[in-house]
């Protein structure tokens, strides 16, 4: 059984960066697409960045587009997400997601997810 566990969250001001973590065990982590999910207070999750098992191919929200970094070090079983230039919008409990989805931006393709990092932006 796979499991995930994200860390890296916490409390920045807008225009600040963090860096989140994803870390998994129990499978084989290169074979699995990596993916980050948000969902805010009273709004449904949303699609955020997704990579392939390779880390060839990467895929991005609109509103975090050119802002955000997906990327995935599978000698170390874990996938991250920079984000620059925070938004007060982009608050969230973030969650990492692997599988192999026909789709990257549909959460209901990923197998395994992690609990959940809150990430909060003050103006």
């Amino acid at each position: 059984q796979v499991q995930l566990v994200e860390s890296g969250g916490g409390l920045v001001q807008a225009g600040g960066s963090l860096r989140l973590s994803c870390a998994a065990s129990g499978g084989t982590f290169s074979s699995y697409s990596m993916a980050w999910f948000r969902q805010a207070p009273g709004k449904e999750r949303e699609f955020v960045a997704a990579i392939s098992w390779s880390g060839s191919s990467t895929y991005y929200a609109d509103s975090v587009k050119g802002r955000f970094t997906i990327s995935r070090d599978n000698a170390k079983n874990t996938a991250y997400l920079q984000m620059n230039s925070l938004k007060p919008e982009d608050t969230a409990v973030y969650h990492c997601g692997g599988g192999r989805p026909r789709y990257y931006r549909d959460y209901g393709g990923y197998d395994y997810w992690g609990q959940g990092t809150q990430v909060t932006v003050s103006s």
